[in-house]
């Protein structure tokens, strides 16, 4: 059943649009007011940025144990909030049953905030703290250079994050412009809500009356013009001025036609000639007909970049004199494979900037021959329109079936009918060949890996220890044709993946990249020394002969695990079982070597799988108090959080913070401390984690992932067992928990950017 749409505006000007989308397990809203940095007092850098966070510490209503953030954390959802150029937008998805209390609370703490002073001191300090983050990020740097170049005399180029010294809370003037900026914006002329779900309309359009009426009644704020973008000669920067309304969709499909890569476009004839590296395209900002965006196009060192630039140019150059209806016609194919794959969040965001998933209209169309006409382009290059991807098609391939290998196992915790499915492949390759054939992989699988997340497919190559893995998730008509295209490029990758590739991933921030080296941290795996030695085909024949593999399916119906059994005839490798769990049997300090300048510690406590309901409630029950003490009193950095992960099949706590002035072992000392204090139960919150754990209120992607995790536990994969055992945890199951945790002897691992603090870590 299509989706069906509504719109309308309330009393107080409100503009609300509501979206029933009966497929949806969640439901989710996103709140956009039209306002953001550049509509603030240029005295005062940082005052939209700063109110966006004293939004979220709560009111006198919902204070902050009971505000959005917590309320929809407990429930598992998602909450956020962006400040952009001209624009503010909050977003949270939760359980359908849960969308009521989580407007009434987005609602509230935005039309009646508390702006107390000392809040203010205290979150200033967590601005400051992104502040420093975002002055040492190698890559935020750039774009604000970048930025900078662009706009001389323009706000984009001034700074508008905030810190500790344009944030002046003693100075009057200051409180009265923030008090201003929130009346003069923050009300019902300004707002457009979105609501999306499975819900009638008559029931989102319910709920969204009675909560959006708390805003006071307005009329929109005519926003001032900014002036020209300056010219630049920044390559592969774009600047238009003028252009008419749609310009945003329009790009849209532009940067989908720069980014398809299938023979006959501008990526394959980069690709061919073995200069392409990684492409992306972005809008970096849009307002009053201005557009700004760019390409971040890496090449091989063996690149003519001349060349390179004349055939972008080129392929300006034949989508101008294309047939733009027949382009439109494919965009919306793609449009439509996007939002059948999209979630309730990312359909409510788009609502609430009025960008549904759709082909271009009229204006749109408009819009693009003015944005064509203002690129360069020649005629340069041989081209042709590709025809439809057959990712994009709705039916399963019509093959004989198959049966399924006996190494494969299926998994019923996400039914057929939820239309999502997931497909996991491991192999074990002892092999010391590994790593340099992981590489040739990566390049034969990257052309495809891109057409997949074109068309809203999940296809995930990765390494973990002297593991590979491949993930593929989407609509099972899809999965289907990616899986069999996979293992097909895996078994004999094109002969320019066997040339040497050095490509450079952009550098992470310390704390994600402790969690990107987690697994094999888990796994205890450390980098083996690469063997001298050239790849060649022969070899990567010989490697798949002594190699096993073990996968996992969900999500398929019949018909379609019969075309499984079909794509998975020519899997490489023997089939095999699950490996063993990793075990160590004491505390571990491991030092990793990440880029970055701040210091960032990861506490991972594994659990037996017998306890991991316990071990989830305990998690739950520590996020609150966790960032609290560390965040909100101790003011130790930005980047704070406590979670229950499965990693590696191993399931267990995790603590995570980053911090510009606090060491690792100070990190370590105070999470110690805050867990000897001890947790108390809160039956509400054991009955609203149960509740996490119900299939029709879980994210798809979560019951795939909770599924694999269960499966490389060699566990078995049951999620109403689970939601029993943590409705049957009491206070004496917690506190045995945190004492074995405490327990000197317990196996904690810690992952960090720095040598261990003291002897008694390794």
């Amino acid at each position: 059943m299509p989706d069906t749409t509504r719109h309308l505006t309330l009393a107080n000007g409100l503009q609300l649009t509501l979206r029933h989308a009966p497929r949806l397990k969640r439901s989710a809203a996103a709140l956009r007011v039209h306002a953001g940095s550049h509509d603030a007092p240029a005295r005062w850098p940082g005052l939209a940025h700063f109110l966006e966070h004293l939004f979220f510490l709560g009111t006198a209503r919902f204070p902050l144990d009971d505000g959005l953030m917590r309320y929809v954390q407990a429930l598992g959802g998602q909450v956020n909030a962006s400040t952009r150029e001209r624009a503010t937008d909050f977003f949270f998805e939760v359980p359908t049953n849960a969308l009521a209390g989580g407007l009434e609370r987005l609602c509230q703490m935005l039309a009646e905030p508390d702006l107390g002073i000392e809040r203010q001191r205290r979150e200033r300090e967590v601005i400051h703290a992104e502040f420093i983050a975002w002055s040492r990020d190698p890559q935020a740097q750039q774009q604000f250079a970048l930025l900078q170049s662009v706009s001389q005399g323009h706000p984009l180029g001034a700074f508008h994050a905030g810190n500790r010294h344009t944030l002046a809370l003693q100075n009057p003037a200051f409180q009265q412009a923030l008090e201003g900026f929130h009346q003069r914006y923050y009300q019902g002329g300004q707002i457009t809500l979105s609501l999306c779900g499975p819900q009638s309309l008559d029931e989102l359009e319910q709920l969204g009356r009675q909560h959006a009426s708390l805003f006071a009644t307005g009329t929109p704020v005519p926003q001032t013009l900014p002036p020209s973008l300056s010219p630049t000669r920044a390559r592969l920067v774009f600047t238009h001025e003028q252009l008419p309304a749609g310009a945003e969709q329009a790009l849209e499909l532009l940067i989908s036609c720069l980014g398809d890569n299938r023979p006959g476009t501008w990526l394959d004839a980069l690709r061919q000639r073995g200069w392409l590296q990684s492409f992306k395209a972005e809008m970096l900002y849009n307002f009053a007909g201005q557009l700004l965006w760019r390409i971040d196009l890496q090449l091989s060192a063996s690149a003519n970049q001349e060349e390179a630039d004349a055939l972008l140019q080129g392929w300006f150059g034949f989508i101008r004199q294309a047939d733009l209806e027949q382009i439109n016609h494919a965009f919306g194919l793609l449009q439509r494979s996007r939002a059948r794959s999209a979630g309730a969040l990312e359909l409510a965001r788009r609502d609430s900037t009025g960008q549904p998933f759709a082909n271009l209209d009229a204006q749109g169309l408009l819009a693009l021959r003015a944005l064509l006409k203002g690129l360069p382009s020649q005629a340069h290059g041989q081209w042709q329109l590709p025809p439809v991807d057959p990712l994009l098609m709705a039916d399963v391939p019509n093959a004989p079936a198959q049966p399924l290998p006996p190494a494969l196992k299926t998994s019923d915790v996400l039914p057929g009918t939820r239309q999502c499915a997931a497909l996991y492949l491991r192999w074990h390759v002892p092999s010391p060949l590994r790593q340099r054939m992981q590489a040739v992989l990566e390049q034969a699988l990257a052309p495809l890996q891109e057409r997949c997340e074109r068309a809203s497919v999940q296809l995930l190559f990765s390494a973990v220890g002297e593991y590979w893995q491949l993930r593929c998730a989407g609509q099972p008509a899809a999965v289907l044709r990616a899986v069999e295209q996979a293992l097909a490029l895996m078994l004999m990758p094109g002969e320019n993946c066997w040339r040497p590739y050095a490509a450079t991933a952009p550098p992470l921030i310390p704390i994600r990249a402790l969690l990107k080296q987690l697994p094999d941290a888990v796994l205890g795996a450390h980098p083996a020394s690469m063997p001298a030695c050239t790849p060649a085909q022969p070899q990567l024949d010989s490697l798949w002969q002594h190699t096993h593999w073990h996968g996992l399916a969900t999500g398929f119906d019949d018909v379609a695990l019969g075309a499984l059994g079909t794509a998975l005839q020519q899997c490489p490798g023997q089939g095999s079982l699950p490996g063993p769990l990793p075990k160590w049997a004491r505390h571990r300090w491991q030092h990793a070597e990440v880029p970055g300048s701040e210091h960032a510690l990861l506490l991972f406590c594994p659990l037996p799988a017998a306890s991991e309901a316990s071990g989830r409630l305990l998690a739950q029950l520590l996020q609150g108090p966790v960032y609290q003490r560390l965040r909100v009193e101790l003011q130790l950095g930005y980047a704070v959080f406590s979670t229950f992960r499965q990693v590696e099949g191993v399931g267990g706590l995790l603590f995570g913070v980053q911090s510009p002035h606090t060491r690792q072992a100070q990190i370590l000392d105070h999470l110690f401390t805050l867990l000897r204090q001890g947790i108390t139960l809160d039956p509400g919150a054991r009955l609203a984690l149960a509740g996490q754990f119900d299939e029709p209120a879980m994210a798809n992607a979560d019951v795939a992932e909770w599924a694999w995790q269960t499966h490389l536990a060699t566990q078995p994969g049951r999620l109403d067992e689970l939601r029993k055992a943590i409705l049957k945890t009491r206070q004496t199951d917690l506190d045995q928990l945190l004492g074995t945790l405490l327990d000197k002897d317990c196996p904690w691992l810690c992952l960090a950017n720095a040598a261990a603090p003291a002897l008694d870590w390794p």
